[in-house]
């Protein structure tokens, strides 16, 4: 009884080992365009970078940084994740009330505005991915 409740608690184990393991080294990767662009001074910077398939914005950033094409930094904060602070030196500024806008213009044409991050934004392959540099506007609050 003993021998036939190790053996079938093992057979998980066994397939288990069967199975090809996959390791990041191995993963197929896809190509984006990422366009830093300041709309302060009309300035852009283009760089053609490569993805993990169906890996995320923050990823790809890394390995342009990496590469000593592409400097950023970002600030982790522990319910929301990594929050873009700066691209090539520029950094938000609340008393300017500047900030990095992320969109992704998609092989259409469409640009549109991801409702996440740099570290769960998932582009598409071929995607074209734009870092603006912006204003925002302080919206008028009335009392109701």
């Amino acid at each position: 009884m003993v021998y036939r409740d190790l053996f079938l608690l093992s057979m998980p184990l066994l397939t288990c080992l069967s199975c090809p393991m996959v390791f990041p080294t191995d993963l197929e990767e896809d190509q984006i365009t990422l366009i830093v662009f300041n709309s302060l001074i009309n300035d852009t910077k283009n760089y053609i970078t490569k993805i993990a398939h169906r890996g995320i914005l923050l990823g790809a950033m890394r390995r342009l940084q990496k590469n000593h094409m592409l400097n950023f930094t970002v600030t982790e904060y522990p319910d929301y994740g990594p929050f873009l602070v700066s691209v090539n030196g520029l950094a938000r500024n609340d008393t300017q009330k500047t900030y990095w806008e992320i969109l992704d213009k998609l092989q259409n044409g469409t640009i549109i505005r991801p409702d996440v991050g740099v570290g769960c934004f998932i582009p598409n392959p071929n995607d074209t991915v734009i870092l603006k540099f912006t204003t925002w506007k302080k919206k008028d609050v009335t009392t109701v």
